[in-house]
């Protein structure tokens, strides 16, 4: 059986339980606290971060690179694109969603006041870039759900935690972000505590 060591209000662990429960599959989440880790964290993440998925002999670290594992462990439903291109253009998005999205993440945090407002500006506007996207499609790639969907998913649900408030163009982003919360998968996989971070 699968076990994840999860952030409670890691919005990295957060893509990581969304993608367990979309697969429906049997698996351990082990609650860790951010700020009270426990020993053996650092033995199986030589960065001593969250999240950490342990199958037997295999840890693996990084969300991205244990959700393509689970993705290609347990094929069904398919997160990732069938096709090599579309896959190839999914993991330059993925890239893309770390370099100009979730690298900003620890400045909104932990940052001072001026970095942080730096930050969140970062966010916002390249996030309200993605916007035109959902005037004509359901999720990131098209009609279908993917692994795309799950990695911005987390981010769009702290929003109003992290102080980000979008312009008015980006109504359809907004939609978009809905229709990701409503999944059952979705829902499943929150903590209390980020149940507690939308009013």
């Amino acid at each position: 059986m699968m076990t994840l060591y999860s952030g409670t209000t890691c919005p990295f662990s957060q893509r990581c339980r969304i993608v367990l429960f979309e697969k429906g599959m049997d698996f351990q989440i082990i609650d860790v606290d951010i700020h009270n880790k426990p020993e053996d964290l650092a033995v199986m993440n030589p960065y001593n971060q969250v999240p950490v998925l342990v199958e037997r002999d295999l840890i693996l670290h990084e969300a991205n690179i244990i959700n393509e594992y689970i993705d290609e462990r347990f094929p069904h439903p398919q997160l990732m694109p069938a096709d090599p291109v579309m896959r190839g253009r999914a993991r330059l998005f993925l890239h893309r969603f770390e370099q100009e999205l979730f690298s900003h993440v620890a400045a909104i945090e932990h940052g001072s006041q001026k970095a942080a407002e730096k930050a969140r500006a970062a966010v916002r506007d390249n996030l309200a870039q993605l916007a035109p996207l959902f005037v004509k499609q359901k999720f990131m790639l098209g009609e279908e759900f993917s692994m795309l969907d799950v990695a911005i998913a987390p981010m769009l649900w702290r929003l109003d935690y992290y102080g980000i408030s979008m312009p008015k163009q980006a109504a359809a982003l907004l939609k978009y972000g809905e229709r990701l919360f409503s999944r059952p998968a979705f829902i499943e996989a929150l903590t209390p505590s980020e149940k507690a971070m939308r009013k």
